[in-house]
């Protein structure tokens, strides 16, 4: 789980935080250079999770928040089709939901449930979401990538990253206690990544952007998916 408080996995905080986001999507009516694939891969992390807490014993606390997660995120990626300024984008973003929420969530799901029985089927999917958890980081990295590059930290929001470090370190302390590993792996490398955003935002936050991108230009198409290659 990935754990921004997203929702435990995903887990189950990153939602709300992103809401000064979305309403700036909402509003300019354009996703500008703002990534989906994140949410993409949160919506898919988070359904994981809720899988896991729903077949593991005594993981209620999982699965509601992370089921939270679910909900949210896939009203963030909705938003993401409906306002990617180009058709371009809006293919490629359909194209990962299919593979990734749709394709990927249904093979683990039917596999873990006609495969594998009792505990196999638990610690293979919380190898599975733990691993994709861990994948998944490269979208931050991403972002600390870029904020790097321009020299300014607009498209890396800094309640993201504040709660990805909060969610991170909590569920971290959280899957300590109740000895859940499968937790506490992605979590942790959460928190360290959520530390690392927060140092380039406060070294970044008043620094003077390299160059300027417009939407006209079509320049936010290299971040909004990176490419495959």
């Amino acid at each position: 789980m990935m754990m921004k408080l997203t929702y435990v996995g995903g887990n189950g905080g990153g939602g709300g935080a992103g809401s000064g986001t979305f309403w700036r999507i909402v509003k300019n009516r354009s996703t500008e250079e703002f990534e989906s694939l994140p949410y993409v891969c949160t919506l898919l992390n988070s359904s994981l999770w809720t899988y896991y807490g729903i077949i593991k014993e005594g993981e209620i606390l999982v699965a509601t928040v992370n089921g939270f997660g679910v909900v949210v995120e896939a009203i963030y990626v909705t938003l993401f089709l409906v306002y990617a300024p180009t058709r371009r984008i809006r293919v490629k973003t359909v194209g990962l939901v299919s593979l990734l929420d749709v394709g990927f969530l249904g093979a683990a799901v039917l596999v873990t449930r006609l495969a594998l029985k009792g505990d196999t089927r638990i610690d293979a999917l919380g190898f599975l979401a733990s691993a994709l958890n861990i994948v998944m980081y490269g979208s931050p990295l991403v972002a600390m990538k870029t904020v790097v590059t321009t020299k300014s930290v607009e498209f890396m929001p800094f309640f993201l990253s504040f709660f990805l470090f909060l969610n991170g370190g909590i569920w971290t302390i959280y899957a300590v206690l109740v000895k859940d590993y499968f937790l506490a792996v992605p979590n942790g490398t959460g928190f360290v990544l959520g530390t690392a955003q927060l140092v380039l935002y406060a070294i970044y936050r008043n620094a003077k952007p390299s160059k300027k991108f417009s939407i006209e230009d079509g320049s936010q198409e290299e971040h909004l998916i990176p490419s495959s290659s």
